[in-house]
């Protein structure tokens, strides 16, 4: 599962006109692939281009976070720019990349679930296996970056728990076999495919199937829920439903809904 990154076999597998993608990098290491694709928004890098890396030195997490990085895992970068989509929908980007993380777990057996916003929960235990960070680029129309860090081979024992006290695992900790190269076609495929699809129906949730399917792995919808949001304010509730524009809805305990578009989430232990 610790083999290297074959770019030329993923290249022949992904790239038009066999794939979804116009281009295809992998480097040795770099600091983020997503701040390294924005800056190639910036100059004019196409529609779909892809980056990975063998490791990041600064991976970015929600908040201004670090994600740990070491070898042996998938970090990779996608830029989308879906000029027809309505900028309300463009969320959905981050939603839309959690769907095809869970079909590629389950694919190789491995129980999956989501939690909202940008969480990959793997195996019985529910343990975080994946990261994903979607970013509108600055000064640019409708590019948007998608990141994603998966963990494949077995963690290091001093990897640290994500926040809100999520135990690390990755796809080898939880019984999957297959090596990095096929786990990243498998994934970008089902990215492209679910991206494709959504930009099809103008973005729309609903229309694509991608609400649906969203709501059918969350492990969010019907949990008990603490939301960390910005100020130190804390939200507690039962988390409803994902709205139409990715919004996450939570009833408090005197009964009122609110709207939650950015915050961490902490699922709290039935009583």
């Amino acid at each position: 599962m610790t083999s290297a990154l074959d770019a030329d076999a993923l290249r022949a597998e992904l790239v038009a006109p066999h794939g979804p993608y116009s281009a295809l990098d992998v480097v040795p290491t770099t600091r983020s692939t997503n701040a390294d694709l924005a800056k190639a928004a910036v100059a004019g890098a196409a529609d779909r281009t892809v980056l990975l890396s063998e490791e990041q030195t600064a991976g970015q997490g929600r908040r201004g976070r670090t994600w740990s990085s070491p070898r042996g895992g998938l970090y990779l970068s996608v830029l989308f720019r879906p000029t027809d989509v309505p900028a309300q929908r463009l969320p959905w980007l981050n939603l839309l990349a959690g769907v095809a993380l869970v079909r590629v777990a389950r694919s190789l057996e491995v129980p999956a679930a989501l939690k909202w916003p940008n969480d990959l929960l793997l195996g019985s235990a529910q343990r975080k296996g994946a990261g994903i960070l979607s970013e509108i680029t600055a000064g640019v129309a409708q590019a948007v970056v998608v990141g994603i860090g998966l963990n494949v081979a077995p963690l290091p024992s001093d990897v640290q728990p994500a926040p809100g006290g999520l135990e690390p695992t990755s796809l080898a900790d939880e019984g999957a076999t297959a090596d990095r190269n096929a786990i990243a076609i498998s994934l970008l495929r089902e990215l492209g495919a679910l991206e494709a699809k959504w930009r099809e129906t103008g973005g729309d949730p609903f229309a694509s199937g991608l609400h649906e399917e969203y709501q059918q792995h969350s492990a969010t919808v019907g949990e008990r829920v603490r939301v960390e949001l910005a100020g130190g304010v804390q939200l507690h509730g039962t988390a409803q439903r994902i709205e139409a524009d990715g919004t996450l809805v939570v009833r408090a305990q005197d009964g009122t809904d609110h709207g939650v578009s950015a915050g961490d989430v902490v699922h709290l232990r039935r009583a």
